[in-house]
């Protein structure tokens, strides 16, 4: 705009007298059309395509991680890989064999000869059966392992028969399931000052009714396996007395391995003759972590 000289005030035109309604109309208009921009700008209340319904729905449904991702904390848990899986789960000896003398005494063929259908088993100076020992991990072992998903099976649980079973019975439960593995809980009864464990491995035996050629390999990841983390799990050392250190021996004289047709091994869990080794076959707490390394050996197995 030109003007003439610094104090130079040029007439203004009349401007129309306003009232009360034009006042407030033309105070409501800026303000109207800047809150239109800013609609405009955001896309409305909804989200950038202006998709009202949407963006409320998922606010209000969907719970957002601090990375913006949806949380998968309502979403129902996958399967268990280990589903499908068969374990079966000797348990040594029965705590009633003694009284039943004349039906494990039987003979029965393991393939390589005749064995006794099943034995008493040992037990702690103090009078702690092995066979309470072994029916003790067992359960303890089936919990671990069923809460994995795997599918348990124990040859017996103590109630029927009274006594055995047989050897080859134990043997012939594990091959009807076609357990994916096997195993037979015991403890030993060797000299006082021998201590440790081992797991034994069924040898190569094809004799009789015995075959163990295809089992015998998948056996020996198994056993293996079972060796390290039972170690691991209870700090048990291997044996002193068996195994040359190893915590392995393999043997063809078992009719429980040399009648399987699955992948099993024996896994003898100390010796209870043993002061050292019976006080910790008769802790609660300890048998507990001697189910916990059985079952990572086994569950190592599975996964293969």
């Amino acid at each position: 705009m030109s003007y003439v000289g610094p104090d130079f005030d040029p007439p203004q035109p009349r401007r129309p007298r306003r009232g009360p309604l034009t006042v407030a109309l033309a105070a409501l208009v800026p303000g109207a059309l800047i809150g239109w921009f800013v609609y405009e700008a955001v896309g409305g209340p909804g989200d950038s395509s202006g998709n009202t319904a949407s963006a409320s729905t998922a606010s209000s449904s969907a719970p957002v991680s601090p990375s913006g991702t949806a949380s998968n904390d309502d979403k129902p848990p996958g399967p268990s890989p280990l589903k499908g899986k068969v374990v079966v789960i000797d348990p040594g000896h029965n705590v009633t064999n003694f009284q039943h003398s004349a039906e494990i005494n039987r003979k029965v063929d393991i393939g390589t000869n005749w064995k006794e259908c099943d034995t008493t088993g040992t037990s702690t100076n103090a009078g702690y059966a092995e066979a309470q020992f072994t029916m003790d991990v067992s359960h303890r072992l089936k919990a671990i392992l069923e809460k994995q998903g795997v599918t348990v099976k124990l040859t017996h649980d103590g109630d029927s028969p009274s006594w055995g079973p047989c050897v080859d019975q134990r043997a012939r439960i594990g091959n009807d399931a076609h357990a994916d593995a096997a195993i037979s809980i015991h403890a030993d009864g060797a000299p006082v000052g021998d201590r440790g464990f081992h797991v034994i491995l069924p040898g190569s035996v094809h004799a009789g009714g015995a075959d163990t050629r295809a089992i015998v390999g998948p056996s020996a990841i198994l056993g293996k396996g079972i060796a390290g983390d039972y170690h691991r799990a209870t700090g048990e050392q291997f044996s002193n007395y068996i195994g040359d250190g190893t915590g392995l021996v393999t043997r063809k004289d078992l009719g429980g391995l040399n009648l399987s047709t699955v992948p099993k091994v024996f896994i003898e869990c100390g010796n209870m003759r043993d002061s050292n080794d019976a006080a910790l076959l008769t802790n609660s707490a300890w048998r507990q972590k001697a189910a916990q390394g059985i079952s990572e050996g086994i569950v190592s197995f599975l996964r293969g």
